[in-house]
């Protein structure tokens, strides 16, 4: 109920209160109309007049008053229960709004602490990640580095071997020739002492083929082989081939072979006059 509606229903009932009052006042004043409290008595007979008042009419506009009052009494009970239910109505839908609008606020809230929660993980994962990548790349860098200090002291030991071998190389070769020189010049000795120029010849053939043989370990010292050789004028060899008998293996053969076809060119000059396009070489080892 309004303020209006209220005001106008209590201005009604105030009237109607109003207007009960004022109609018994009224019937009291007409009864006594006559009535004349200050005037003298007057020295007369004994004169009784009787004024009837209609009570029930009285009774009836109380009653009436009273029965209007009293609906209004309920009306305004029955409008202020419909208030405070009202009232109760819009409180109860006010903390049921509440209550709702809390509930909607955690759940943003928990959401929120979700989102935020995920977001730490991820952030978490990534520098987890990131960390295990940056590790894995320390660890082949340093894998990297080591492989390259073993690879460069590798290389140094090799580089430091293969200067030994060459040192070693060049100190047998040394030695090799310097055995050829004084095997040649033992040789030119003894050939100076043959006398004939063919017997130069074939020492000299024995010397050039000695020179250019690299002797195989199976060699033995007492090697005698005999070397058919046919060549062209101008010393080149055309071919060569073991002949006749050779205490050699088949390793000691094929070397001789080669030492005789390496040179390209056996000894010519000088031995024109003994020169002969097909010969019989012995080529023999008794050891350095």
């Amino acid at each position: 109920m309004s303020f209006w509606e209220e005001f106008n229903a209590r201005l009604r009932v105030f009237t109607l209160a109003i207007g009960v009052h004022v109609l018994m006042a009224a019937l009291v004043v007409v009864g006594t109309m006559s009535w004349e409290p200050f005037r003298q008595p007057k020295p007369v007979g004994l004169t009784i007049e009787a004024v009837m008042v209609d009570t029930s009419k009285i009774k009836q506009a109380r009653e009436e008053a009273r029965q209007a009052q009293e609906r209004e009494e309920r009306r305004e009970q029955r409008a202020r229960e419909l208030e405070q239910q009202k009232k109760r109505d819009q409180e109860a839908a006010d903390k049921r709004k509440r209550e709702l609008e809390a509930q909607k606020k955690r759940e943003a809230q928990d959401r929120l602490q979700k989102l935020r929660m995920d977001q730490e993980r991820k952030q978490k994962e990534q520098r987890d990640r990131q960390q295990r990548e940056l590790e894995q790349i320390r660890k082949e860098r340093e894998a990297a580095e080591r492989q390259t200090k073993l690879d460069a002291e590798r290389l140094k030991q090799i580089d430091a071997r293969k200067e030994q071998e060459l040192l070693e190389q060049q100190r047998l070769q040394r030695e090799a020739a310097a055995q050829r020189q004084a095997d040649q010049e033992a040789r030119e000795f003894r050939a100076g002492q043959l006398a004939t120029e063919s017997d130069k010849y074939q020492a000299a053939i024995q010397s050039f083929v000695t020179q250019n043989w690299l002797r195989p370990p199976t060699a033995q010292p007492g090697l005698r082989c005999t070397v058919k050789i046919i060549q062209i004028p101008g010393g080149e060899v055309i071919s060569a081939a073991i002949a006749g008998t050779c205490n050699g293996d088949q390793a000691t053969r094929r070397s001789i072979i080669a030492a005789v076809e390496r040179g390209g060119a056996l000894p010519y000059r000088g031995f024109e006059k003994v020169f002969e396009r097909e010969i019989d070489f012995n080529f023999i080892y008794d050891g350095d």
